[in-house]
């Protein structure tokens, strides 16, 4: 019987190519990428979220105070810092629009006086500074301003 002839071995090694290692690295890259902006993007909205929040706590607190520490007067200027906040109040006669005439005619014919609260606060430096502008409607009884 004739020996069986052994045939060369084919080498079966099963590892990846260097072009496979490099696209597995460049699908890499890009979605890491994609998730450091996600997570920028979050962590901007987030601090915007908390200074609108802090924004609305001052205005508010401030809006409180007018008629107690405030004067409800006409002409009344008031600013003062709040942290890295900066605010304006001023108080002027409500003036009447197309759509609030009905409001100032009733207020005049009841005794009441309608006084605009006007409210801006700023934050930011100087090249990126942003600011909101609030406004409210007081009524006080005329000739009873700052009482």
């Amino acid at each position: 019987m004739r020996a069986a002839q052994r045939l060369p071995r084919r080498s079966t090694s099963s590892g990846f190519t260097l072009i496979e290692v490099l696209l597995a690295f460049v699908v890499f890259a890009l979605s890491f990428s994609v998730v450091l902006e996600i997570i920028s993007g979050s962590m901007r909205n987030t601090v915007r979220a908390r200074q609108y929040t802090e924004v609305a706590l001052i205005t508010q607190s401030v809006m409180d105070r007018v008629g107690l520490d405030i004067p409800l007067e006409q002409s009344v200027r008031a600013n003062g810092e709040s942290g890295v906040y900066r605010w304006e109040l001023q108080i002027s006669p409500f003036a009447a629009t197309p759509d609030t005439t009905r409001s100032v005619d009733l207020g005049e014919l009841t005794g009441i006086d309608l006084l605009e609260v006007e409210f801006i606060i700023s934050w930011g430096d100087i090249a990126r500074e942003q600011s909101i502008r609030f406004s409210t409607v007081k009524a006080v009884l005329a000739g009873e301003e700052g009482e």
